[in-house]
């Protein structure tokens, strides 16, 4: 179960806080709030309507690459198509399906690093696999 108000990073273990983003960004961005970590500098942003809930994990800067790298990726399945919103869900099952997690923990912003580098490699394969079906 991912904490959506953490205290603790889940890279470091160094303390966090909730604090506006513009700690980090210079100016209030999305929720204009996040978590950040006192120690390591990792942070997740928030929900606009639920500024208290994190967005996910706190992520390093190569986390956080990995994330876009990621979902840039997984949208190329399923964004700008037909029934985009089935399909969306469809492939979501489906990586799920294949890193055996479920669907509900199937979220890129509740992944570390190790579980970014297994979802690149999964939905790689599912494209290659869509290419050939």
């Amino acid at each position: 179960m991912i904490d959506l108000q953490p205290t603790r990073c889940n890279i470091c273990g160094g303390k966090v806080i909730f604090t506006s983003n513009a700690e980090i960004y210079g100016r209030p961005y999305g929720s204009g709030k996040c978590y950040l970590c006192l120690e390591c500098g990792a942070y997740v942003g928030t929900h606009r309507p639920r500024p208290t809930e994190a967005l996910g994990i706190l992520a390093d800067k190569q986390m956080r690459d990995w994330k876009i790298v990621c979902h840039n990726l997984f949208d190329k399945l399923w964004k700008g198509k037909r029934h985009a919103v089935r399909l969306r869900r469809y492939y979501y099952d489906r990586l799920a399906a294949e890193l055996n997690i479920p669907v509900s923990e199937c979220h890129f912003g509740y992944f570390d690093l190790p579980m970014l580098l297994r979802s690149y490699v999964a939905v790689s394969e599912i494209i290659q696999e869509d290419k050939h079906a």
